[in-house]
């Protein structure tokens, strides 16, 4: 079954900036809580990021809890996913605290 967010996350009001990604657990360090962006070739050889539900609600922080690390893809793949992200915690995460990133896509 399709979920957008893992278990351990949910959606709710963010102090930050409108909704946000907080945890309903504690959160280990390390933990890779999944794909959050990934990059595609357009037909016109242009490509264009998309943001993944997991990444539509990662709020900007200047001292970020998490991170976006790029995953390898293979090269010979025949989809149009030329990179994908995946959202890393930083540190341990709280009950109840918010998942922020530094952007680095976007402008703040």
């Amino acid at each position: 079954m399709y979920r957008p967010l893992p278990d351990s996350l949910t959606i709710n009001q963010s102090g930050i900036n409108g909704l946000g990604l907080f945890a309903k657990e504690g959160i280990a360090q390390g933990k890779n809580l999944g794909i959050t962006h990934l990059e595609m070739a357009l037909l016109d050889n242009k490509q264009e990021i998309y943001r993944t539900p997991l990444g539509g609600f990662i709020n900007h922080s200047n001292t970020p809890n998490g991170v976006k690390v790029e995953l390898k893809t293979n090269g010979n793949d025949p989809s149009c996913v030329t990179k994908k992200w995946s959202l890393l915690t930083l540190r341990d995460i709280k009950k109840g605290e918010e998942l922020t990133v530094r952007y680095t896509f976007y402008n703040v």
